[in-house]
């Protein structure tokens, strides 16, 4: 009867490579390695190169929300009260004359609203005042408001 016997180097010589490759490894998931060391650059490295280069593949869904501005100019400025003070432009407004030339207050009242609002949100207006050129032309409204 013949026995094959094995060569215990023959079989023991694959496990030390892979040996070796799960320690390294191992000392990745640990971050066991010293600064300076080359594997220590290696796993700064691909830090780096996840930070910096997964946003062209990978979508985050991290955009911001697109606001469209009002297309009309509007300041704000702070009010000594607390409230703000809206300088829009006079173009902006669309209000109708009536027949004696005067607008009608609560139509400005109300399109003053309409500008405002979506800039600051629900707004009680609290008093307007109409600025003009030296012709008389409306030149621009400033408008004082307090947040509801």
């Amino acid at each position: 009867m013949q026995r094959a016997d094995a060569n215990p180097s023959v079989v023991n010589a694959p496990s030390l490579p892979m040996k070796a490759i799960w320690r390294t490894i191992r000392g990745y998931i640990l971050w066991s390695y010293d600064r300076g060391t080359l594997h220590y650059d290696v796993m700064v490295t691909v830090i780096l190169l996840f930070v910096f280069l997964s946003p062209y593949w990978i979508n985050f869904n991290d955009k911001p929300v697109e606001r469209n501005p009002h297309p009309t100019g509007v300041v704000v400025l702070p009010d000594k009260q607390g409230g703000f003070i809206y300088q829009i432009e006079g173009s902006a407004l669309a209000a109708r004359y009536d027949l004696s030339g005067n607008r009608d207050e609560g139509i400005v009242r109300d399109e003053l609203r309409r500008i405002i609002e979506p800039i600051s949100g629900a707004v009680t207006i609290t008093k307007y005042e109409i600025v003009r050129d030296g012709k008389g032309h409306i030149q621009a409204y400033k408008v004082w408001v307090l947040k509801e």
